[in-house]
């Protein structure tokens, strides 16, 4: 029998383990699947840990996820087309809701699928190579419970282990000796750290703009931004400064690019993640910067010297959960054989021809757009259900344009949902007021829940 090894429970590897569900609920004749997750439970990023560095076994810590984190897109953006908010929540919902629960949504759907079996929990994948010989991917994991080390072999290796958990993390003189906090966003957990404090963030990302917009709601005295290529254009609070690059800290005095300084107690870098696979040989590993279309995977799934090995959720990314899904619908087919690979020649120009495209794209409208076009071109090949991709689209550009009317006010936003047509109710308490992000406060009056 055909044996497929996922690498990471979150939402890719459990797209791909929902895909194989779906095909066998209809009565397809499934591979053997084995899922190996780092972590004790499912999830993902989308799991709190309040572990830094390493974790309970001496391995790194997977999860960014940090306490308060709402969810900076409209879910509507994000809804499986197989498994609405309002089927799992029986009801409508906000637009904006925190981590706890989009996680009791990513977990509803495999919950009900009864894919939990296929995972191997606390087993971390220490090496992967190929044998040319056999066609056999070899795949040596450590269960760390046992802390043993064992080898499989599998005809398909499907990498969904993300690429937000490696940090970035450059360097600025006089860093080393900054008598305040210096941590990278991966080790953020709690704005409550930053109350009464002034703040530099370095960086100009969607985590550097959420953090600070954070440590704001809850009480950091100011914010610098600091930004290498482009600030953050948002008209912000008084206590928000914008400023270029770093360049060095002497004390607690930051020194810029243009020659301003700022005396700051604690230094965040939001500087990004590296596509990190160290368990991959050398001739399988993907290597990219965080871009739309990463080289060397063809349809942005299959590795172009070797398609037998899949990433999934490699990509830069507007959409996400239901683009998973596209990806692991697609990726599944290939391994039925309900899909034909073309010959490595038409795979490289198919590679070349969304490069080509990508290297053109200049606006955030256009990175949407291409991104759209690249689920058009994956949607209809498999029995994924099709849904509305330019209303996603569309909801994309307004949640932009909602951002630069207010970036403290966009989360109080409401939006009809793509797959049922209704309107998300607005949610009991505006974001700047709502402290507590837990799933009760959110699906109750504040009130109630502490009844």
């Amino acid at each position: 029998m055909t044996r497929v090894a996922i690498i990471g429970a979150g939402p890719s590897g459990l797209a791909q383990l929902r895909a194989f569900q779906s095909a066998g609920k209809k009565g397809a004749a499934i591979p053997e699947l084995v899922c190996f997750e780092k972590q004790s439970d499912w999830g993902g990023l989308w799991n709190y840990t309040w572990r830094t560095g390493v974790d309970e076994f001496g391995e790194p810590v997977h999860g960014s996820m940090y306490r308060y984190l709402w969810s900076n897109g409209p879910k509507e953006c994000l809804e499986f087309a197989d498994y609405s908010f309002e089927e799992h929540f029986g009801r409508p919902i906000p637009s904006y809701p925190p981590r706890a629960v989009l996680h009791d949504y990513i977990m509803g759907r495999v919950e009900k699928s009864d894919v939990r079996k296929f995972v191997r929990f606390s087993t971390v994948v220490r090496w992967i190579d190929f044998d040319e010989k056999t066609q056999l991917f070899t795949v040596t994991v450590k269960d760390l419970k046992k802390d043993e080390l064992y080898s499989e072999t599998f005809d398909y290796v499907v990498v969904a282990s993300g690429h937000f958990s490696t940090p970035n993390v450059p360097h600025f003189p006089g860093i080393e000796v900054f008598p305040g906090r210096v941590l990278h966003a991966h080790d953020f957990r709690d704005a409550n750290e930053f109350v009464g404090k002034n703040l530099l963030v370095v960086g100009s990302s969607y985590s550097a703009e959420d953090i600070a917009s954070q440590c704001y709601k809850y009480g950091a005295k100011s914010i610098t931004f600091s930004y290498r290529s482009k600030p953050l254009n948002f008209d912000w609070p008084e206590c928000f400064t914008v400023k270029p690059l770093l360049t060095k800290l002497t004390g607690k005095t930051a020194h810029f690019k243009d020659g301003s300084e700022a005396v700051v107690d604690a230094v965040l870098l939001c500087t990004g993640y590296l596509h990190h696979f160290p368990f991959l040989a050398d001739n399988l590993r993907l290597r990219t910067n965080n871009r739309l279309y990463p080289a060397g995977l063809y349809k942005g799934i299959f590795w172009q010297d070797n398609p037998k090995l899949i990433y999934l959720g490699m990509q830069d990314q507007y959409f996400t959960f239901n683009m998973f899904d596209a990806q692991a619908w697609y990726a599944r087919d290939v391994i039925l054989g309900r899909i034909k690979l073309p010959p490595a020649a038409e795979r490289q120009a198919d590679i070349d021809h969304w490069r080509a495209i990508e290297e053109k794209l200049e606006t955030a409208f256009d990175g949407i757009d291409f991104q759209t076009e690249y689920m058009r071109d994956l949607i209809p090949a498999t029995d994924y259900p099709m849904f509305d991709l330019d209303k996603v689209a569309a909801l994309f550009k307004e949640w932009e344009e909602d951002k630069v009317k207010s970036i403290m006010g966009y989360r109080d936003n409401s939006y009809v949902s793509i797959m049922t047509g209704n309107k998300a109710p607005p949610h009991h308490t505006k974001w700047m007021e709502a402290l507590d992000d837990s799933f009760d406060a959110f699906q109750n009056r504040p009130e109630a829940a502490a009844e």
